[in-house]
């Protein structure tokens, strides 16, 4: 009970720490988001209550809907090289939100810059790549820094800094709540980046091994409180937690309403999510970019379309020879005052809260960072969990038993 007294008070002082500073200085702080997608747009948003915030795409159409907003924008093709890097010069801090297979190149170029990142562009390469280059600038680089990988990790480095955890397990997912044939999903992110989700090999931990396995691998049925029956299969959402965290047990897996998986799979091994060209009446092209052209207007979101996201995290280990098994349940849903998505929410709040932290210089590790970092200091735990509670992103947490 005293530990907790003295976490609330420890909270409460960097809250009133942070608060101050940030009254005294927001006026003078700049803020640019790259991507004006669903969760960019939401993540612009939510810092220009508090921030000058200025919102960069190459989607007009999506900034036209920022600009009613009164955030500024810039029309910008952020793929081409060296657009970013003279971009981002005039402001103290950058948010990525770009498709993963921009993300690496993006982030690589605001290093270069010499600024701060905090990013959720899930990129496939290895953010570790970059650490050395974000170290010599001097720069603070938050990586994956969403909903699951992001608050997952933040969720697991606090604990793994107050006990000695043997066993890891998140389970996740975002979905419409109209079961819509025959997909019955729809994406809020760009097609390419979900259809990562399903050729990706999948790396878990297991007694201490790397085990790597395909996507959709291992399917399950688990019942979910307020949700029903969803499907799990494995993806690679352990990410840097493979590599940053001593546990036995670790594994991350995706969830979608039962029967999903099979479409997927006879996709996947037809050939439809190859990156290898083909030709086609004398035309190459990517299998994977055909598909994607074709998925999209059936995964796309329609207006006033409800989604919510669920995601159940179980952390058992000891703690001060006691033995414990935790668990962190979110289920979220579709903000119909704000007419905001659950995945952009539950997402972009989990980045802007760290945004906050790295702004206002609570959160300064030099570079990169991923977010099982961010979590171990206490107050900055608490600080994400009231932050993301004030906006009505609610982590219930218990325990829980094997049976």
């Amino acid at each position: 009970m005293l530990i907790v007294h003295l976490l609330e008070l420890n909270y409460i002082w960097f809250a009133y720490i942070w608060s101050y500073n940030l009254k005294a200085n927001y006026m003078s702080k700049k803020i640019i988001v790259l991507g004006a997608g669903l969760v960019g747009s939401v993540m612009a948003r939510d810092l220009a209550n508090n921030f000058e915030v200025t919102s960069a795409d190459i989607n007009k159409d999506a900034l036209k809907k920022l600009n009613e907003w009164g955030i500024a924008t810039r029309q910008v093709d952020l793929s081409k090289p060296g657009k970013i890097k003279k971009l981002v010069a005039e402001f103290d801090l950058v948010v990525g939100a770009v498709p993963g297979f921009m993300g690496y190149n993006m982030v690589k170029e605001v290093i270069g810059a010499g600024k701060n990142i905090v990013d959720i562009s899930f990129f496939p390469e290895d953010p570790f790549e970059l650490d050395a280059l974000a170290k010599e600038k001097e720069v603070t680089v938050v990586t994956d820094c969403g909903v699951a990988p992001g608050m997952g990790n933040i969720i697991l480095g606090y604990h793994a800094r107050q006990m000695k955890v043997t066993h890891y397990e998140c389970l996740v997912g975002g979905l419409p709540v109209i079961r819509e044939w025959p997909y019955e999903y729809k994406a809020v992110f760009s097609p390419i980046d979900v259809i990562e989700e399903y050729i990706r090999p999948a790396r878990y931990v297991e007694n201490g091994q790397l085990i790597t396995k395909k996507a959709l691998s291992d399917p399950e049925l688990i019942d979910f409180e307020g949700v029903g029956t969803l499907e799990s299969w494995n993806s690679d959402g352990l990410r840097t937690l493979a590599q940053t965290m001593q546990i036995p047990n670790m594994i991350e897996k995706t969830l979608r309403y039962p029967g999903c998986i099979e479409y997927l799979r006879v996709l996947r091994e037809s050939g439809f999510f190859s990156y290898n060209e083909i030709e086609v009446n004398g035309v190459k092209v990517r299998p994977v970019d055909v598909t994607a052209k074709l998925l999209f207007p059936k995964w796309k979101l329609k207006p006033d379309e409800e989604d919510f996201t669920v995601m159940r995290i179980r952390i058992a280990g000891e703690e001060a020879g006691v033995s414990k098994k935790l668990e962190y349940y979110l289920l979220d849903r579709f903000d119909k005052e704000n007419q905001v998505i659950s995945m952009a929410r539950t997402t972009g709040f989990t980045c802007t809260a760290v945004a906050n932290l790295v702004l206002s210089g609570a959160y300064s590790r030099k570079g990169i960072s991923p977010p099982e970092f961010v979590g171990e200091q206490p107050a900055h735990f608490e600080f994400i969990l009231n932050y993301l509670k004030e906006r009505n992103v609610n982590y219930n947490v218990g325990s829980y038993s094997d049976d």
